[in-house]
């Protein structure tokens, strides 16, 4: 994994500074939940309000970057006031995991309501929503059928045509994790290096800015989350609403394995000093009211079969096949994506 700069681990010190500081009271309440959340949504105010209002439990709120929570969470240790850590993307959870942050929950509600597929057979992290990662393509350059699936997109004939996140970002080494599983390695770094070789440009910034280079001009391809095309679907900037007229999405390898899928979600820590609200704090996340908010509130899915919503955007994008995968191989591949990415320039 990349090393952090001196930036970030002078933000980081200051942030575990502030914790050690801070009055131990502040946290230690019978009725609270402290919750240490990489999730940076506006929309998550009202889930974590109606928690409250239904159980009573106050949630105290830090938000932050993944990394520097996660350091921030080891730096404290045994002292931590942290209960739930939340974060985006299976190969983020992989890690905390990995560096033993998180603690196994017995809970028949999250077993019964969160598929297999979502969650560790540990019970130390449980998905709550899903994304999926769609291509958008130019409808007047790409022509229907001509791309139907990820491996596609190293064809030598779309050179000069594709814009990218960076490879080294978290989105695009988990769309490689998956493809070393169902391909293999070799046929991963060939894919890798096919792209990288395609690219309109120097990769550069997030999803959105993707879908609106190829709304330009710039390219004619590009990789997205799906919860950001919805967002643009239903902006209320008419200029961006007039960008998703100009694309098409994509739905990859429906033919085969079907579309590349990841999740939302989070674990309690291990050391968390108030477990039996943090289990409930999972629950509810887990209760249909929660998880029609993930969908109504940010465009992600339920990952809850029977969870009923409402979000006129994500059904404008239709039906598709998810990739079946199980969220550990995303995490399992995540270093040896890291060096194909390393080893091909994919920067």
């Amino acid at each position: 994994m990349k090393k952090f700069s001196l930036i970030k681990l002078v933000l980081v010190a200051a942030l575990v500074t502030t914790v050690v500081t801070a009055t131990p009271a502040v946290f230690a309440q019978d009725k609270v939940v402290n919750l240490y959340s990489a999730r940076h949504y506006n929309t998550d105010e009202a889930l974590y309000s109606n928690f409250t209002k239904t159980t009573g439990i106050k949630v105290n709120r830090i938000d932050g970057g993944e990394d520097a929570l996660l350091t921030r969470i080891k730096a404290e240790g045994a002292n931590s006031p942290a209960d739930v850590f939340l974060t985006v993307d299976a190969g983020r959870l992989w890690i905390a995991d990995q560096e033993g942050v998180f603690a196994p929950i017995q809970s028949k509600v999250l077993n019964e309501r969160i598929p297999a597929a979502y969650r560790l057979a540990s019970n130390t992290w449980f998905g709550f929503s899903t994304r999926a990662r769609a291509i958008l393509v130019d409808k007047l350059k790409i022509k229907p059928g001509e791309i139907t699936t990820y491996e596609d997109l190293a064809d030598p004939k779309w050179k000069g045509q594709i814009c990218t996140r960076s490879g080294s970002h978290v989105y695009m080494l988990s769309l490689l994790s998956s493809i070393i599983e169902n391909d293999g390695a070799a046929k991963a770094e060939e894919w890798a290096k096919g792209v990288n070789a395609n690219l309109a440009r120097q990769p550069k910034g997030g999803d959105t800015d993707q879908i609106k280079a190829v709304a330009a001009g710039e390219c004619s391809i590009a990789l997205s989350n799906t919860y950001y095309i919805a967002r643009m679907i239903k902006s209320d900037k008419a200029d961006e609403r007039a960008m998703m007229e100009k694309l098409r999405v994509v739905w990859p390898n429906t033919n085969g394995r079907g579309v590349h899928m990841n999740v939302s979600g989070g674990g309690m820590l291990k050391n968390a000093p108030n477990k039996e609200n943090a289990i409930k704090f999972m629950e509810y996340l887990a209760s249909d009211e929660a998880q029609g908010y993930f969908a109504n509130g940010n465009n992600e899915w339920p990952v809850v079969v029977s969870a009923k919503f409402k979000n006129e955007a994500l059904e404008s994008l239709g039906t598709f096949k998810p990739d079946t995968l199980n969220m550990i191989a995303l995490g399992k591949n995540q270093r040896q994506a890291q060096e194909i990415v390393n080893r091909v320039g994919y920067k």
